[in-house]
């Protein structure tokens, strides 16, 4: 029995744009044009006879029909992948692909990694790093570091940090913080993203009252605020894991030593109940170890 399929292109393009909510970025991550995307999308609308998403001067927003369809598409494209990987498997050569944080990448992993390369110098590695959450779905990667609770829906993960917070600044301005009284007036820099900063932290020691008191600069990676704090552009409420280094070296100073404990912590993941590759669980169970050793 033929089976009358919309062109794959077409039901590619609703998948990615229907996870981005965004023609524009499905186009980026398709490397096409965000109009070759919009047009894969009304040549599926019209093979289908329905509306799948409304066109709204700020954004897109899926219509019943298209919130209907996403499961099977999601589940279609899903399935197609494993069948190759489990039928064909990943080349020998392929680098193994690490999904990360911009931040992770650049403060907690690169500090260590050398002992990787040392003990492993046969892996090839590749690095890619996303920021928002919706960003992480294993897809395209061997490995993923999430921040979180480590409640996703079907992965299996390892705890790798346990975070703390505190504000960190350079040595300079260090000198003039005496008491957290002393963050009158200046900048602090926020880290879009998290759901712990500066007003849990300030309400922590009781100064709840000093945010109106302050001037925000907000930075959509914990990387570009961290970047900035070293630049001695503002003040910035720093994941304990990824300061570790700079404090050590003196580049940057945790004045007050006051740090929050949060419930939130960086995961490495990895889709349950899939074998992983060799090279994956060489890394998996190296940044297991090195937790280990960091507690």
């Amino acid at each position: 029995m033929s089976r009358r399929l919309p062109p794959a292109q077409t039901l590619h393009a609703f998948d990615a744009a229907a996870r981005h909510m965004s023609f524009t970025d499905a186009a980026r991550e398709l490397g096409v044009t965000q109009a070759a995307v919009s047009q894969r999308i009304r040549l599926l609308e019209h093979q289908l006879g329905q509306t799948l998403f409304l066109r709204h001067a700020r954004g897109l927003e899926l219509t019943e029909a298209g919130q209907a369809f996403v499961p099977a598409v999601t589940e279609a494209f899903e399935r197609l992948s494993t069948g190759i990987a489990e039928a064909f498997g990943t080349p020998r050569d392929a680098p193994l692909t690490v999904r990360t944080t911009p931040a992770f990448a650049a403060h907690w992993l690169a500090p260590r990694f050398h002992d990787f390369q040392r003990a492993h110098p046969q892996v090839s590695l590749r690095i890619t790093t996303a920021v928002w959450p919706n960003d992480f779905d294993l897809d395209g990667a061997d490995l993923e570091v999430r921040y979180g609770h480590g409640d996703w829906d079907g992965v299996e993960c390892q705890r790798l940090t346990h975070e703390r917070l505190a504000p960190v600044c350079t040595p300079a301005t260090a000198r003039e913080l005496q008491d957290p009284e002393d963050l009158s007036g200046r900048h602090l820099l926020h880290a879009a993203g998290f759901a712990t900063g500066w007003p849990q932290w300030l309400a922590w020691v009781g100064a709840e009252d000093l945010l109106d008191r302050t001037t925000p600069l907000i930075g959509d990676t914990m990387a570009v605020v961290l970047a900035l704090t070293m630049r001695d552009a503002g003040i910035a409420l720093a994941r304990s894991g990824f300061v570790e280094t700079a404090l050590a070296e003196g580049t940057l100073v945790a004045p007050f030593d006051l740090w929050l404990e949060t419930d939130e912590s960086f995961f490495v993941t990895r889709v349950a109940g899939r074998d992983p590759r060799p090279d994956a669980q060489i890394f998996w169970d190296w940044l297991v170890g090195h937790t280990e050793a960091d507690t």
